[in-house]
């Protein structure tokens, strides 16, 4: 026989039982429903409609009767009133970077005449941690290699030597800080403060504020109140 017609006689065979499998299966159902229903009589077990009743009186009650549900009550505007713990709570306030100072600018100046020397300004900034940047200013740098505020001296163009130092004057020394560019503008400013006052006792100097007036307790507190909002 040839291939192809064997198959083609395999697959009408296997079709074939398939079929037949599938009207075995349908008529042993029907016959089982048939079977149940001979089984539950309905008159015979006396549960017809006139004779099944249910007394509202009756303590066994399965279902006990209950208060009638009020829709509109549901939609009431008191009974949708979220309570204290569920009210929502507005979202805090985020302080926007235009908001906060672009610049503040604090000086230490020198109270001998000569003004500060290389030596001493080098030996002081290394004490406090502020490091010779690439421009020649003197930075503190954060944990991620960024600068929180910079140092520049009085004298046009405002950088220090790295040479001579010994021969270095300068009459004051400024602090330079950018709000709107740092993360966390408060705690560099409370850094910014702290290092002005060590240097200014170090290196003997007055402090003054972005007015060139001395810088008071009132000022700072001023600045930190813009930066913490």
């Amino acid at each position: 026989m040839d291939k192809e017609l064997l198959r083609v006689v395999i697959i009408l065979i296997g079709m074939l039982v398939m079929i037949s499998m599938l009207l075995w299966h349908f008529f042993k159902s029907l016959r089982e429903r048939r079977e149940v229903d001979d089984y539950f009589d309905e008159s015979e077990y006396g549960l017809g409609s006139d004779d099944f009743e249910v007394d509202d009186d009756d303590e066994m009650d399965i279902f006990p009767m209950r208060e009638p549900v009020d829709g509109d009550a549901l939609l009431d505007e008191e009974s949708i009133k979220p309570t204290h713990k569920e009210s929502p709570q507005p979202a805090p306030k985020t302080q926007s970077k235009t908001a906060l100072p672009a610049l503040i600018e604090f000086s230490i100046v020198a109270r001998a005449d000569e003004g500060f020397n290389g030596d001493d300004l080098f030996d002081a900034f290394e004490r406090v941690g502020l490091i010779y940047g690439s421009v020649k200013v003197f930075e503190r740098i954060d944990n991620n290699r960024l600068v929180d505020f910079a140092v520049a001296s009085m004298i046009d163009p405002g950088t220090f030597p790295d040479t001579q130092l010994e021969e270095f004057y300068c009459p004051g020394i400024v602090f330079y800080m950018q709000p709107r560019e740092l993360d966390k503008p408060l705690v560099v400013f409370d850094d910014f403060i702290e290092t002005i006052d060590t240097l200014a006792t170090e290196l003997d100097g007055v402090v003054w504020d972005n007015q060139r007036q001395p810088l008071t307790a009132e000022t700072i507190a001023q600045f930190r109140q813009m930066l913490a909002h």
